[in-house]
């Protein structure tokens, strides 16, 4: 098949060394460069598997109901603002 390809000065480059280095020709340099890429994009690399490894961080202090997460977040932005107040002061 005849086609054709517009190839950036770099890649044209080093196809031609390609060629020139293994005795080959220039169409023989691409079409086994082509090769080449097509087959390394036909099987996707295999990477190894992620595994997450949980790790306690501890129970629930005494005295705090979870159920009361909203009220809880009050408090703790309550007390943040009154700790910058007072370093204002």
């Amino acid at each position: 098949m005849r086609t054709t390809l517009t190839l950036d000065d770099d890649v044209a480059t080093a196809l031609r060394e390609a060629a020139h280095r293994t005795g080959r020709s220039f169409k023989a340099a691409v079409n086994e460069t082509l090769r080449a890429g097509l087959a390394a994009g036909a099987a996707p690399a295999k990477g190894k598997r992620y595994r997450v490894v949980p790790v306690a961080l501890g129970g629930v202090r005494p005295g705090i109901d979870l159920d009361k997460a909203l009220q809880l977040a009050d408090a703790l932005e309550d007390e943040g603002i009154a700790r910058k107040i007072e370093l204002r002061k």
